[in-house]
């Protein structure tokens, strides 16, 4: 008897997802994009937002990322991702003593999460930040549903402890990445780089 429970679960994993209600997507750019690089993929984001969605009611999909003001082939690209299905919160980059630069959205992800909660349902993260597991326990704490998308090798043991359900992108990156092969264009000196992925779109 015991074993006929363990092969029959009581809802298959096609059920829980059938009941994810409305879904709102957070995706950290730098986060995504840096994953992206690891497993050696460009991101295809149209597929990645049919993926990501997987037939539930989209709410909205936001897209993190800082911004270089001067660097035309990202003004395009998040144009482009503007126009495509995603609602870009951009951050101008900060350089750093080292040179390098950098935007840290951490703050505007929470606050976003946060302030629309009954509005939706499921919260699908993208980012391995454990920076913000605070978030994603206040917001399940208040009825929301959290899936965490993030490569494993970069993702903190707190995000996915206080998450509801983990998907680990190099396990997805048939369904997520460009068919046709392209050369990265993706220059360190210009701060995240992710604009220059999706130019030919």
């Amino acid at each position: 008897m015991l074993n006929h429970f363990k092969s029959d679960p009581v809802f298959t994993p096609e059920q829980v997802l059938e009941n994810r209600g409305r879904v709102a997507i957070f995706i950290d750019g730098s986060n995504l994009f840096y994953a992206a690089l690891q497993l050696g993929i460009e991101i295809d984001y149209t597929k990645l937002l049919c993926r990501l969605t997987a037939g539930s009611r989209l709410l909205r999909s936001f897209f993190y990322t800082g911004v270089d003001r001067t660097n035309e082939k990202q003004q395009g690209f998040l144009l482009w991702m503007r126009r495509n299905g995603y609602r870009v919160i951009a951050k101008d980059l900060v350089q750093l003593p080292d040179g390098s630069k950098k935007a840290n959205l951490d703050v505007e992800i929470a606050v976003d999460m946060m302030a629309l909660v009954g509005s939706y349902d499921t919260a699908v993260l993208v980012s391995g930040d454990g920076d913000l597991a605070y978030a994603v326990d206040a917001v399940s704490y208040r009825g929301v549903r959290v899936e965490v998308v993030s490569l494993r090798s970069m993702t903190s043991d707190s995000l996915i402890n206080v998450s509801d359900r983990y998907i680990d992108l190099d396990g997805i990156k048939e369904d997520i990445q460009k068919t046709s092969r392209q050369s990265y264009t993706y220059r360190p000196l210009s701060g995240i780089g992710m604009m220059d992925e999706q130019e030919d779109q």
